[in-house]
């Protein structure tokens, strides 16, 4: 456990606080536990909101690069890893948009820990995605969670995948709240 309480796994720890587990952490995604659920912040109207404020101007740039609304890039992240870039999933997806390795090597990414480059490789991927699907959104985001070829072997639909249903609502959700500003 940090300082400000947040519980950390990891399966290579690097630090002596560190204890071994018997059994593995609930609930899936990303390895953090805290008394409560954290809380996703909405756009700030004035001022960087402090939640992602760090990566604001890394946001702006890959989505202007990429031809992609911030504010989707902003619901990936949220939903992916509340803007953690330390964020590890338990299939091994890593930082602010979960990269799994693969994919960010084939993103150009040669440092998937570092924000920026975590960031930009996100953005190409959900570029590309929404090349394949024609700009459909639904379908870009759902291949995005769970590959474009489960979009395609679903008929070009979302997967009757729960996870990825789930993520798709969550992240339709949030971009619609951050258009609206909230």
């Amino acid at each position: 456990m940090d300082e400000e309480g947040v519980v950390h796994f990891s399966n290579a720890p690097s630090d002596a606080r560190y204890r071994k587990l018997r059994g593995r952490p609930t609930g899936g995604g990303v390895y953090r536990a805290r008394s409560a659920p954290p809380k996703v912040r909405t756009l700030a109207r004035n001022g960087v909101d402090d939640t992602y404020g760090r990566w604001r101007e890394h946001i702006r740039l890959a989505a202007e690069k990429y031809a992609l609304p911030e504010e989707l890039l902003l619901a990936v992240m949220a939903v992916e890893s509340n803007f953690d870039p330390r964020a590890v999933s338990e299939k091994g997806a890593m930082g602010l948009m979960q990269l799994m390795p693969g994919t960010a090597r084939d993103m150009y990414v040669d440092d998937a820990w570092a924000p920026e480059q975590n960031i930009e490789g996100g953005a190409r991927y959900l570029r590309v995605l929404a090349n394949q699907f024609e700009g459909d959104l639904v379908r870009t985001v759902a291949a995005y969670n769970a590959g474009p070829q489960a979009v395609v072997r679903a008929g070009g639909s979302v997967p009757n995948i729960p996870e990825t249903q789930e993520y798709v609502r969550k992240v339709l959700a949030l971009y619609k709240s951050f258009k609206a500003g909230r």
